[in-house]
């Protein structure tokens, strides 16, 4: 439904204002039939106050340059998931086949979603919670990614802490979880006469060094903290509350090394590989194609939610770091320079990981699938391993830590803004005063550090495993449906593109004409196969057991799970509860009113159009049939009585 609020934009047509002296002359809520005042109402008009003044404009920050940005958003998207899910799913789902459904699902599903979140934020200029003012109805949307944002900060951190622990583990030669090791010489005794235990000295360091799992019995029994992991965990957390101390002016300047670092490490490890036995069979266990593949629901479901998890659609950082763009960057532009870098990363670590796995595989005397793993598989056992075979083990194992770490900061830098603006958008009050940002800042990754404790104990993995499976499952699914169908029907899928178009200003052929291919997007066919996806992960939710490793999860345990996806999505139809039960009239008429932008809305797009308002206009008058006029009002008039007289 398009918005029935008249639009202050650029090329717009909006409703003018007598003079400079007469503003919030008259504040109209309901249709009337004319416009004439009685002398009573005169009177009653000239002894009502003045309007009230609005609360001095809070100044919003912006990215110090265009690069700010577009780096920010790279290293935000390019995270873990590109080295340890992406190359598994390929090899797992037919190889090279697997890049057909990938960028299908990229084009209609993550493409159109990117871009709505970025001009959703950019015109906006307001982070996922009072963004909304778009669509007072769909508050709960923003409440939801906050919601998820802070479930993926609490697991996230938890990731870069195992990564600090190895990093600093990889500094020892020889290497702690290698053969050479003196520590492991029984064990690798063991496993090469084919007698005794099967797990690799990798496997041993990180089940028992690192998280002591083996001393837990399972998720009903996390037992005490690994202290070890517990100084890493705070030295993380101390390290992102230095980055972002200053907002997007200190973490802006960060990204120029952490989101391109790991570019460099890629580039050398894709080098270091092919000069090694066995590397061509590795890369072709990764695209060998399997046309049957296709004909796989699974297959399809991987592909979208891959595009989907990779992107950081959904949470709130994407919205976040938008909203601090200036108004008139070329958003069309950016979304393809972010998608492309996104995709062409993940594409290209595969080279990294499968190369060097494929020599560890030929080094064993085994098949490549023998020795892939995905997620902290890969990243903590199987590729460590292969690093450890390799000529100067150190060096490398430094490099592929120092990456992990590179890629883990950035992305936790995105979820973390996410939740600062939203909170800082509600509070504005806290961006006047750095004492208190700063404070608020330390509370909150302090309370992300207490919360994270649980996951660093001996049973830690089985919760992490089951908050990292349930945080960006179906609630963030339901999250996406719900932004996409609330933007193209309640705010108007033609008002929406009218915005993108205000934005750029001049804009070229080229973007007119992808609009129209988004348009049908956010319609039709994104919807549809959001639909798809959630779906599928229903049925899969339904028939397969969650576990980790050999332990299957308790009933408990799961339903738990689903509570912590419910409590996400659930917050959509509350908040639009309330947003309705504000309002006034019908049930018919409280909807109507509830999907109808608020004044405030087009703050933004009047700043940038060099239009500025003394005095603030109310949010949302809830007296129909009213007419309110100021003393200014009477005296520009010309009264029918005077003339007769």
């Amino acid at each position: 439904m398009k918005s029935e609020e008249p639009k202050a934009a650029p090329g717009n047509t909006i409703l003018a204002k007598p003079t400079t002296t007469q503003q919030n002359a008259m504040e109209v809520n309901g249709p009337t039939k004319n416009n004439v005042a009685s002398p009573t109402s005169q009177s009653q008009s000239e002894a009502q106050p003045p309007a009230p003044v609005s609360d001095p404009h809070i100044p919003r920050e912006q990215w110090g340059g265009k690069y700010e940005f577009l780096l920010s958003c790279i290293g935000y998207c390019v995270g873990l998931g590109n080295v340890w899910r992406f190359p598994y799913l390929c090899y797992r789902n037919g190889g090279g086949v697997f890049l057909i459904p990938y960028f299908i699902m990229l084009f209609f599903t993550g493409v159109p979603l990117f871009l709505m979140e970025l001009s959703l934020g950019q015109y906006g200029a307001a982070g996922p919670i009072t963004v909304w003012k778009c669509c007072p109805l769909l508050k709960g949307i923003g409440i939801g990614m906050l919601c998820v944002s802070t479930l993926v900060c609490l697991y996230y951190n938890v990731i870069i802490a195992w990564t600090f622990y190895y990093l600093g583990s990889s500094f020892q030669s020889p290497l702690p979880w290698s053969c050479e090791a003196p520590a492991n010489a029984a064990l690798c005794a063991n496993i090469s006469s084919g007698n005794g235990s099967f797990q690799s000295p990798s496997e041993v360091f990180w089940n028992e060094k690192v998280l002591g799992v083996v001393h837990s019995k399972g998720l009903h029994d996390p037992g005490p903290v690994r202290w070890p992991l517990a100084l890493c965990l705070l030295a993380a957390w101390i390290i992102i509350f230095l980055c972002m101390l200053k907002g997007i002016r200190s973490s802006g300047k960060v990204v120029y090394v952490t989101a391109t670092f790991p570019y460099f490490v890629l580039l050398v490890l894709i080098i270091k590989g092919a000069t090694l036995e066995g590397s061509l069979q590795g890369v072709a266990f990764y695209l060998t194609p399997d046309w049957s593949r296709l004909a796989s629901a699974q297959v399809w479901n991987d592909a979208a939610s891959q595009v989907f998890y990779s992107l950081g659609i959904g949470v709130g950082g994407l919205l976040s770091m938008a909203s601090y763009n200036k108004f008139d960057n070329n958003v069309i532009r950016d979304t393809l320079i972010i998608v492309v870098g996104n995709c062409s990363t993940s594409f290209f670590a595969g080279f990294a990981i499968f190369s060097i796995l494929g020599h560890m595989a030929w080094r064993k005397g085994v098949p490549v699938g023998e020795v892939a793993d995905t997620g902290p598989g890969l990243a903590f056992v199987a590729y460590p391993e292969a690093l450890a075979l390799l000529p100067g083990s150190v060096f490398w194992s430094i490099l592929f830590f120092l990456m992990l770490f590179m890629l883990g900061i950035d992305t936790l830098f995105g979820n973390m803004e996410g939740i600062t603006t939203a909170v800082l958008d509600e509070f504005p009050q806290l961006r006047q005063n750095m004492m208190h940002k700063t404070l608020f800042l330390a509370a909150l990754c302090f309370a992300f550090y207490l919360m994270g404790l649980l996951l660093i104990s001996d049973g830690g993995i089985y919760w992490f495993t089951l908050i990292d499976s349930f945080s960006t499952s179906f609630g963030l699914i339901i999250i996406a449906l719900f932004m996409c169908i609330g933007i193209s029907f309640f705010y108007g899928v033609n008002q929406f593109c009218q915005d993108i178009i205000d934005m750029i200003c001049h804009c070229p052929p080229w973007c007119t004409k992808f609009l129209f291919f988004f348009k049908a997007c956010w319609v039709f066919i994104t919807p549809f196969l959001l639909l798809f996806i959630l779906t599928y992960i229903f049925f899969e939710m339904y028939n397969t057991s969650l576990q980790y490793g050999s332990y299957v999860y308790p009933f408990w345990g799961k339903a738990l799970g689903v509570c912590i996806g419910m409590a996400c999505c659930m917050q959509i139809p509350i908040w639009a509860g309330v947003a309705i039960f504000k309002e006034s009239g019908t049930l018919k008429d409280r909807f109507q009113k509830a999907i109808r932008p608020l004044n405030s809305w087009r703050a933004n797009t009047l700043s940038s159009s060099g239009q500025t308002e003394e005095q603030a206009e109310p949010e949302r008058v809830d007296g129909p049939y009213t007419v309110n006029l100021t003393s200014m009002d009477f005296n520009a008039m010309t009264w029918q009585s005077d003339s007769n007289a």
